[in-house]
């Protein structure tokens, strides 16, 4: 699948010259407010119209969307409008009734894209259709679970792929409703360098002032397209009020974003770019270094503690070394985020290299048993 250039077509054949943009509201909820939100969409740059038929809750209680109902209104709104369609299936049920509705493309959502059962039998059900599908992001961050539902459809046949990228869920406060983990859809990007990425701002920032900034972090990273979830009186929706905006916002942040070049034939630019390079990888040369000479460190402080028999973990010191972390990386202009995991994981790492010291067993002792 790595590579296959076939997966991109579909995204040319729109010959766009900005990236994809797919708008909508999260929920279908009436016949009027699906076709006056397609209808206001038609003075944006909107190519898609996207809306919840189906909406799968963390909890039941809370509004689970219309049912087939809405992908009358869905059709109603492509007819008037010319805009294609998208909605979210979740099982083969869900599919054959978009297709009968002549919805254009599927998408897989997140608590969906988590089960390799419940992908492999809507990939079955898509068999021999030339639909476009988008696969969301799994809710946990697991590079693996989001290549796998790709490949399951693409084994399945289906080619015209693309992935929406809506962050992940998180035990932990965040600035975000999910956290972007930006780097595992760079790294999805590595693995399928022609696969179509779109981003999901509105679930990634689960409040309608992050979105521009998102959208404008997905164009700096070469992103193929925008799924932003609008409506037409965001604080009366039925679903995710505070994370939708209306078109005339959808269409103020289009005409701001900045649309980024690959790359650049321009001298100046190359110079200037590999000097810099150079300087970064020499400071990634020191920043190794430095790892390596902190963990021996560790080793040290790990002995100590064996002979001593004191337990690894010593809650206090790690708490007062994070927050101190934390607040010097933050003065100096690091995200706090970005702090906390980087020395969660060296954390993680000194951990492991103090219990190597206290499971080792001497030659000594060995010797003596």
């Amino acid at each position: 699948m790595s590579g296959n250039a076939a997966m991109n077509d579909w995204l040319k054949a729109f010959n766009l010259d900005r990236p994809l943009l797919i708008a909508g509201p999260c929920s279908a909820e009436t016949e009027e407010q699906v076709l006056v939100t397609a209808k206001a969409l038609q003075n944006t740059d909107t190519n898609v119209l996207r809306a919840g038929i189906w909406k799968p809750r963390t909890r039941p209680g809370n509004f689970e969307g219309v049912g087939a109902l809405g992908l009358k209104w869905l059709l109603k709104a492509k007819r008037e409008t010319g805009l294609l369609t998208t909605t979210e299936v979740a099982n083969p049920i869900h599919v054959d009734l978009a297709l009968k509705h002549e919805v254009d493309i599927l998408w897989i959502g997140a608590r969906t894209s988590v089960s390799p059962f419940a992908v492999q039998e809507i990939a079955e059900a898509l068999k021999g259709t030339n639909k476009i599908v988008l696969v969301k992001n799994p809710i946990n961050p697991d590079l693996s679970l989001w290549l796998g539902a790709l490949e399951r459809f693409y084994k399945t046949g289906i080619e015209q792929l693309g992935a929406i990228h809506r962050g992940f869920s998180s035990y932990k406060d965040s600035l975000y409703r999910n956290i972007p983990e930006w780097q595992i859809p760079i790294d999805l990007r590595q693995e399928l360098p022609d696969l179509p990425l779109i981003l999901d701002p509105s679930h990634i920032a689960g409040d309608r002032k992050l979105i521009f900034d998102l959208c404008q972090t997905a164009l700096d990273l070469n992103y193929n397209g925008l799924m932003i979830e609008t409506h037409p009186n965001p604080d009366q929706a039925w679903s995710d009020a505070k994370q939708q905006i209306t078109p005339e916002t959808l269409a103020a942040y289009t005409r701001k974003l900045k649309v980024r070049k690959k790359s650049s034939s321009n001298q100046d630019y190359e110079t200037s770019l590999s000097r810099l390079r150079l300087q970064i990888d020499k400071l990634d040369e020191q920043l190794i270094q430095i790892l390596i000479d902190r963990m021996q460190i560790a080793d040290k402080i790990g002995a100590v503690k064996k002979t001593h028999n004191v337990a690894i973990l010593q809650p206090e010191r790690w708490q007062a070394i994070l927050q101190k972390m934390i607040n010097l990386g933050v003065d100096k202009g690091l995200a706090e985020e970005f702090v906390y995991r980087l020395f969660q994981a060296i954390h993680q790492e000194s951990i492991a290299h103090q219990q190597k010291i206290l499971h080792t067993t001497s030659a000594k002792q060995a010797n003596s048993h």
